[in-house]
């Protein structure tokens, strides 16, 4: 590929602003649902789009310890949205950094035998666990487009229109574009929507002149972090499925580079992931995982080069500095957000099913561990009294959805397709035997 540093540095952008709206949409909605300050938004999504380059560097850097060295984004992954709003209104925020410093160290722990842990987590299992984070999200983008819960025009008719109107820019832009625009129709919808509002008198810019044009990133922002036990189970969870996403990432990634994955890439590769996870939790960003829209524009463009990698993650990290640009993204309003989340959300939805449709329908035991897991996971997340009366040790497990759906498909499915399978080889040697 041709070195040229404006090639480069285009090609770079370009990578940028498509992974830009999934990596601001995450702090905004996060933030917005946690009652953040303006300030405090700002701060939250300018250290998470720096924290998306150090993750993606720490990535594409491959060297003893950690980094795949494939030309990959890494963004916050949009599975821990759900759980992390739900532990910030019932254990506080510092509980969410808390609880992603430990999932980060658990993450960098597993990584050598990861592999090994992958068989607890089939298609009946991770597909069952988006599918509930996924369903949980859609009332948050609802809300959302009426103007955002207790907002005094909530269910305006300029809200719906808004939000409505950024949703059909963003399906319009899919249907009838290709390539770079299709990956970029959910930032151009924001853009638009946010133009439209701003015309209606809804869009108010004090933030940006108000914030700083450089600024260095706090440890602890919010405070030093809480460590609560359903906390840190859940973003364990929410890093475990992460990981087996990656895998498919990586592979991806592997053939359109034709670069065999030994399983010593795929550790380093998870190592990558953990350490990102852990610099989140002391920086107060999020979670991180790899962006598959950044594999699309590769295949897209054709350009497999980790230089263009290196450079949009330098992009990221010098963004991340400036809290003008942060604050920019702070003034979309909630019911332009609102249409924007309901695609991305459902996107999440969608990615659950189409990790289900891997699994075989015509096993009765896959159907009912489906059908318990996100029954469950849906039942205790809409009427969380459920189990208020269990002893406390009890509760504690019982009390987010996404951790009771998440436990549940992953004890049925050694109870129904794992047990039974080794049964199968113990009655086959037993026969062979005989």
């Amino acid at each position: 590929m041709n070195q040229n540093p404006l090639k480069l540095a285009s090609l770079g952008i370009q990578h940028v602003l498509a992974m830009y709206a999934g990596a601001v949409i995450v702090p905004l909605i996060v933030g917005g649902a946690l009652g953040l300050t303006v300030e405090q938004l700002t701060y939250l999504v300018s250290i998470d789009i720096m924290m998306c380059g150090i993750a993606t560097l720490l990535q594409v850097w491959k060297n003893k310890f950690f980094g795949i060295g494939l030309p990959v984004v890494l963004g916050c992954t949009f599975t821990a949205v759900g759980p992390m709003i739900t532990i910030g209104g019932n254990y506080g925020i510092t509980s969410i950094y808390g609880a992603i410093l430990v999932s980060g160290v658990f993450v960098m722990l597993v990584a050598t035998f990861f592999g090994k842990l992958v068989k607890f987590f089939p298609p009946v299992v991770t597909g069952s666990v988006v599918t509930i984070i996924g369903l949980t999200l859609i009332p948050v983008a609802m809300n959302n487009m009426a103007g955002g819960q207790g907002s005094p025009d909530f269910g305006s008719t300029e809200n719906v229109l808004l939000s409505f109107g950024t949703l059909l820019i963003i399906l319009v832009l899919y249907k009838f574009s290709k390539g770079f625009m299709r990956a970029i129709s959910i930032l151009i919808g924001i853009v638009v929507g946010t133009i439209a509002a701003f015309m209606l008198g809804k869009v108010d810019f004090s933030a940006v002149g108000e914030a700083s044009f450089f600024h260095m990133p706090q440890p602890f922002y919010f405070g030093m972090p809480t460590f609560d036990i359903i906390p840190i189970l859940t973003m364990i969870l929410v890093a475990m499925v992460s990981l087996v996403e990656s895998t498919g990432v990586y592979f991806a990634l592997g053939d359109i580079t034709d670069k065999k994955i030994k399983d010593k890439d795929l550790e380093r590769g998870y190592r990558a992931e953990g350490l990102a996870i852990f610099f989140g939790g002391i920086f107060n960003a999020f979670p991180y995982t790899t962006f598959s829209q950044n594999v699309g524009l590769i295949q897209l463009s054709g350009v497999k080069s980790k230089n263009v990698i290196y450079v949009a993650g330098a992009f990221l990290v010098i963004l991340g500095l400036v809290p003008k640009i942060g604050a920019l993204t702070t003034v979309i309003p909630e019911a332009v957000l609102g249409g924007a989340m309901l695609a991305m959300f459902g996107m999440v939805v969608a990615s659950g099913i189409k990790m289900l449709s891997k699994v075989d329908f015509n096993s009765q035991e896959n159907l009912l561990i489906i059908a318990c897991s996100v029954g469950l996971g849906l039942g205790v997340t809409f009427v969380p009294d459920l189990f208020a009366n269990l002893p406390e040790n009890i509760r504690i497990i019982t009390e987010s959805g996404i951790v009771v759906g998440s436990l549940t498909a992953i004890i049925l499915n050694i109870v129904f397709n794992m047990f039974k399978r080794h049964q199968a080889v113990h009655v086959i040697e037993e026969s062979k035997a005989s």
